[in-house]
């Protein structure tokens, strides 16, 4: 996963996804390291305020350097490449963002948490991802809060690998980088932070083409950040404010697509 906000160069985060994507930036304990299960993204459209999102069930490498998502003019930008852990769990229904159209939420989810179902009251885990944004995220429920968000993620029973996680509203986004103590590869849900001029880029990986490794710093575990989007949208990039890293809070939203079907989970 990957997200930036601010003032940035859409095309250089789409490549910096399809780096990771393929392996050459892979410095971890996992011996995962390319992922061809699809990928798909959100940003923020800056004409109007609105949420876009775009999903293709294809490798990134070979298909988001051309697609519409390189060429985006935003002030926020996040995109998930997939690596499935279950052969079953490939195809549209899927790939990420996970979609809530009654609430209006959309979720990226990195890791794998198979015993969260148990939490919603299911007998069997169907999808986890899909499983623990509804357990997350409460259906009609407001933005997390960070004490409470991270008391739900420590009673997720044991089992799982992380909740590494991107939740996205028109009115703000979260980052959440949180795995259980006993995960197996901690390394490999590591998450890494760089704040520019103007800008800030959290990704799975330092990415050496964005910027030199001894600019990204580790984000600390059990961390929940959280990016209010701007009251009214910006129309160019020269209206951004070049000082703050942050785009401010959106007040409308609007999709590329309708929500994609995703197995059903009973509401939480």
């Amino acid at each position: 996963m990957i997200m930036a906000v601010g003032s940035f160069d859409a095309a250089a985060i789409v490549r910096a996804a399809v780096e990771m994507s393929i392996g050459a930036t892979a410095n971890h304990d996992n011996a995962t390291t390319a992922h061809v299960h699809g990928w798909g993204a959100v940003w923020r459209d800056l004409a109007d305020g609105g949420l876009r999102t775009h999903r293709d069930e294809r490798p990134a490498a070979t298909s988001a350097p051309g697609s519409p998502v390189a060429t985006v003019e935003t002030d926020f930008l996040a995109l998930h490449v997939r690596n499935a852990t279950l052969p079953e769990n490939r195809g549209s229904m899927y790939t990420h963002p996970l979609e809530r159209a009654d609430d209006e939420w959309l979720f990226m989810h990195n890791g794998y948490l198979p015993t969260v179902h148990r939490l919603l009251g299911m007998e069997a885990s169907v999808f986890d991802s899909a499983e623990y944004f509804d357990y997350l995220l409460e259906r009609g429920g407001g933005p997390l809060e960070e004490a409470t968000a991270l008391s739900r993620l420590r009673a997720i029973p044991p089992g799982g690998m992380s909740g590494n996680a991107i939740a996205v509203h028109p009115r703000q986004a979260h980052l959440i980088h949180w795995s259980p103590p006993d995960t197996p590869t901690p390394r490999f849900f590591a998450m890494q932070r760089h704040v520019g001029e103007g800008m800030e880029v959290v990704a799975s990986e330092v990415v050496p083409s964005l910027a030199p490794a001894d600019a990204w710093l580790p984000l600390p575990a059990d961390t929940l950040l959280t990016y209010p989007f701007a009251t009214a949208p910006v129309t160019s990039p020269a209206e951004r404010n070049p000082t703050c890293p942050l785009p401010g809070t959106a007040s409308s939203t609007a999709s590329t697509r309708p929500a994609s079907p995703r197995p059903t989970v009973p509401a939480f």
